[in-house]
């Protein structure tokens, strides 16, 4: 199948659909369910195109000959075959590993900043861990008292500008 060049830059734009499902979400944690890509249905999508793009140019047949395509493809089926979205952690989806959540849950707040134990908590390492990692691929975060919805409004706009070919759903 032959890609054109209006194919590819139609593939450029993502539609995120699942992305309402999760935009009104912060996590226990304090992430904003919205910014996530596996959450919002974004790498799926992305995922789904680039496998077209690869098959409908034939990089198998003409890329870098140490590139090991068909492991390649099977790789980027996996990420296909992962369920489409994922409700956020308020919605029982998530990481089935985390503690956080759990905790939050148990106390009775919606997120940790709300927590008087902050400095003692049990979790803190795994909690620091998620934010880092979420900061490292420029999620937004909730870590003071800022009010929700203002914060939801702010990011949405926020990856409206950074991705503009991201046609997000408000």
């Amino acid at each position: 199948m032959l890609v054109t060049a209006r194919d590819l830059l139609r593939s450029c734009e993502v539609s995120a659909g699942p992305f309402g499902n999760v935009k009104n979400q912060i996590g226990y944690c304090g992430l904003w369910c919205g910014s996530c890509i596996v959450g919002n249905g974004t790498l799926r999508e992305l995922t789904e195109k680039y496998e077209k793009l690869i098959k409908g140019y034939g990089v198998d047949e003409w890329g870098a000959k140490d590139f090991d395509s068909r492991e390649f493809m099977k790789g980027l089926a996996s990420l296909i075959q992962n369920p489409p979205i994922c409700p956020g952690c308020l919605k029982d989806g998530g990481n089935d590993e985390c503690k956080i959540g759990p905790c939050a849950s148990k106390k009775g707040i919606s997120d940790c900043n709300e927590c008087k134990e902050s400095k003692t908590c049990k979790n803190l390492e795994a909690l620091e861990k998620v934010r880092t990692g979420a900061l490292d691929v420029g999620m937004p975060i909730k870590t003071g008292k800022d009010r929700q919805p203002q914060l939801k409004e702010k990011w949405t706009v926020e990856i409206r500008n950074e991705f503009p070919y991201c046609v997000i759903d408000v």
